[in-house]
């Protein structure tokens, strides 16, 4: 018996292998880890205004009159990293306002969550605006566009 016919992956028909390769495909299509790290951004602003910690009987509170402002930026970060993953034909404008969210929790949020925040928030603003769709209509390796008269374009 020898394996000439057998499949070269054979678990590539199974459920999570069709997932993973449908969840690759998705993402490659979209500015995926500009919006994870402005999902993430949220996280420590949100959380360090609200923040109690207990040690023994001393209690240090992080609460500060800035908390409905870390709420309001984290929450529009979060809807920021919700739009760039399923919306990202915004994507430049999604990254400006992330970049600008994240540089005015520094007052705001007990220095933009000890800056986690706000480079959380600058570096997935900066990677949305960096971000490009891939161009398809190109052939698979070409250098140049070819022009109307049919010579190639190699600016």
């Amino acid at each position: 018996m020898t394996s000439a016919g057998a499949p070269a992956h054979p678990h590539s028909d199974s459920g999570y292998a069709n997932a993973r390769r449908a969840f690759r495909a998705w993402r490659r299509t979209r500015p995926f880890w500009a919006g994870l790290l402005v999902l993430l951004a949220a996280a420590p602003i949100i959380y360090f205004p609200y923040f109690n910690l207990s040690l023994g009987a001393l209690s240090v509170a992080m609460s500060t009159t800035g908390g409905a402002g870390s709420l309001i930026i984290g929450l529009t970060l979060i809807v920021l990293g919700g739009l760039l993953w399923f919306q990202p034909v915004i994507r430049f404008f999604a990254g400006c306002v992330a970049i600008f969210l994240g540089v005015l929790s520094l007052p705001i949020s007990n220095f933009g969550g000890f800056f986690f925040g706000t480079l959380l928030a600058a570096t997935g603003g900066l990677l949305a605006l960096a971000w490009g769709p891939v161009d398809t209509d190109r052939p698979h390796g070409a250098v140049g566009s070819v022009g109307s008269e049919g010579e190639a374009d190699h600016g």
